[in-house]
């Protein structure tokens, strides 16, 4: 399984606005790229998807930018991972498809394995918050309850 780079860097577009804007100010898109080197263009196609989940507040005019729409503790990365349409899975096939992973009917032996440690990971990310990776806490001691 592979996180592609939208995963990867809305989840750090994320922490990066938790961690500039956690007073609720909006931070400028403009800062947020030029800390963490991604493309500003990249993250306005994020940021326009995050915001119709309901995750980032757009903030127009002078001062402008995005802040959070929830508080840090309040923001799971799966949430995030889920806004921008990347799948946190390890099978290659269609969900309710009849073709298995490998373009055969029915499926590989493996399925269930590979369907299992998608559901695990996806169980880790939705139970870390962004306040979680700001701390560095990633050893089940979150108190942030998944609501997934």
């Amino acid at each position: 399984m592979r996180l592609t780079s939208k995963g990867r860097y809305a989840v750090m577009a994320m922490a990066d606005l938790a961690l500039h804007g956690g007073d609720g100010r909006a931070v400028p898109l403009q800062e947020v790229a030029r800390r963490q080197d991604i493309s500003l263009s990249y993250l306005e196609q994020l940021f326009a998807r995050m915001r119709r989940a309901g995750l980032v507040a757009g903030v127009r005019g002078p001062g402008g930018g995005y802040r959070l729409a929830r508080k840090a503790d309040e923001t799971s990365v799966a949430e995030i991972i889920a806004a921008v349409n990347e799948p946190i899975k390890a099978t290659r096939c269609e969900e309710h498809s009849t073709k298995s992973c490998i373009g055969r009917s029915g499926r590989c032996i493996a399925h269930g394995l590979w369907e299992e440690m998608s559901d695990r990971i996806h169980l880790f990310l939705a139970s870390v918050s962004l306040a979680d990776v700001l701390e560095q806490r990633f050893d089940g001691s979150s108190t942030r309850v998944a609501a997934e």
